[in-house]
């Protein structure tokens, strides 16, 4: 069947031509989804396939675009600069059209290249390739980035400078052990430009949000730690997952090993260029050995989107009642950067009601904007959604609370795209959290 376009119109005629998307059945166990809309576009996934790591100067251009197949290389196949000479190594998410639909028991999630009726834009976005570094080469200044760089000035972990020249060296790590408000204003740092003057931050709950519908709908299927399988379906579909990515070390070995701070290199992935897969990683010893050999996933360029540690997500927070204070969980979304902030609710929308007590997540809150966050636990680590909810209440009163995603390397199968984490609050730090850099453009 061909694209149909009415005469004198660009745009479409039928729908169905130009969406392609899941359904899944709220009562139904199995993490797997169906496929709707234009088969074809199932294949060639016309939004998914132009995610692309580039170089993105502080003014918000692209410096230039790396190699499809190696990201060592720019597109030209000259060597790139991913030190952070040249600008932040990012991953380019493309505009696009997106629809939720709830009809009883079902929801959708409808994705195209084109606006059509109750379809919202999701605005152009860029998303760190890597776990966010700090520069802290002018300390008085010291911003986020995603970079590859060995030298003591993007030191990651804590910065602490005992493990240089070990096998446990944070040299070239992402950082952690930095609050989200020191996160915003991290990457702050890197200037103005974007979308209110406000286009740099940290790792954003919207940003979040899309790459994770992007891959859902790409796999049909919420178990993203499912075993990886290059090789589509005999329709040519997706299938499989990630794997385990980073989350089978045991707490007690990554606490022997370094304290529960970062351990895989920023750009382990760098030789799949902007391809999803595995690359394993041999943690060295102190003997010259292998500690343990872990998998690190990639999604299109996306390394690490789930598990290794926790990131700090900005653009979202959460309303803890205790029992006595009114008994609510309440999730609120702020889609203004320039908005962003740690002391109340001013200019942020609540979007629904979390559960007040943890587990796998079975239901999400989805809504208009395809909320990933949850609204009933009591799934396992194979059905429903896959991944957990992490959440305490409050004795007394209110606390506000921000929001982690992904898990960290001693989660196991809890960890994922979806695992979201509301103990923390904007102050804390913590070995295991980090973040990631993002761009809004204007």
């Amino acid at each position: 069947m061909g694209l149909l376009i009415g005469v004198g119109n660009t745009k479409p005629t039928f729908p169905y031509d130009y969406y392609y998307g899941i359904e899944w059945d709220s009562t139904v166990a199995s993490s797997a989804c169906t496929r709707i809309g234009r088969p074809e576009l199932h294949v060639s996934l016309p939004i998914q396939s132009k995610m692309r790591r580039c170089i993105l100067r502080d003014n918000g251009t692209v410096a230039y675009y790396l190699h499809a197949n190696d990201s060592t290389k720019r597109d030209t196949g000259a060597a790139a600069k991913l030190d952070g000479t040249d600008g932040q190594v990012m991953v380019e998410i493309p505009a696009h059209y997106r629809k939720f639909e709830v009809d009883g028991t079902k929801f959708r999630c409808l994705l195209s290249e084109h606006a059509l009726p109750g379809f919202h834009l999701v605005p152009l976005a860029y998303r760190s390739a890597y776990e966010a570094a700090v520069d802290r080469t002018v300390s008085a200044t010291p911003k986020l980035a995603s970079v590859v760089n060995t030298s003591a000035a993007f030191r990651g972990g804590n910065n602490n400078t005992a493990y240089d020249g070990t096998y446990r060296t944070f040299l070239g790590r992402p950082a952690t052990a930095i609050s989200l408000t020191n996160f915003r204003a991290y990457a702050r740092n890197r200037g103005n430009a974007g979308k209110n003057g406000a286009g740099w931050n940290c790792d954003v709950y919207e940003v979040q949000k899309t790459c994770w519908w992007l891959y859902a709908v790409e796999y049909a299927n919420f178990n993203c730690q499912l075993a990886y399988n290059a090789e589509p379906t005999s329709e040519g579909y997706k299938q499989g997952g990630l794997g385990s990515g980073v989350t089978t070390l045991s707490s007690a070995n990554w606490s022997s090993y370094n304290g529960y701070y970062p351990f895989v290199p920023c750009g382990h992935t760098n030789s799949l260029g902007n391809k999803t897969g595995v690359v394993d990683y041999a943690m060295p010893d102190s003997e010259g050995g292998v500690f343990a050999t872990v998998s690190v996933p990639s999604y299109r360029g996306l390394e690490n989107p789930f598990g290794h540690i926790w990131s700090w997500t900005d653009g979202c927070k959460c309303n803890m009642q205790s029992d006595a204070a009114g008994g609510l969980s309440e999730f609120f979304v702020c889609t203004d950067p320039a908005k962003f902030q740690s002391n109340d609710y001013e200019g942020y929308e609540k979007r629904g009601d979390l559960p007040r007590k943890e587990g796998y997540v079975k239901i999400m809150m989805i809504g208009e904007y395809g909320e990933n966050m949850p609204v009933e636990v009591g799934a396992s680590t194979s059905t429903y959604f896959c991944d957990y909810f992490y959440t305490s209440v409050p004795s007394s009163g209110e606390s506000q609370r921000g929001v982690l995603f992904g898990g960290c390397a001693s989660n196991g199968a809890a960890a994922g795209f979806s695992y979201a984490s509301t103990n923390a609050s904007a102050s804390d730090t913590n070995a295991i959290i980090g973040s990631r850099l993002c761009f809004l453009p204007a």
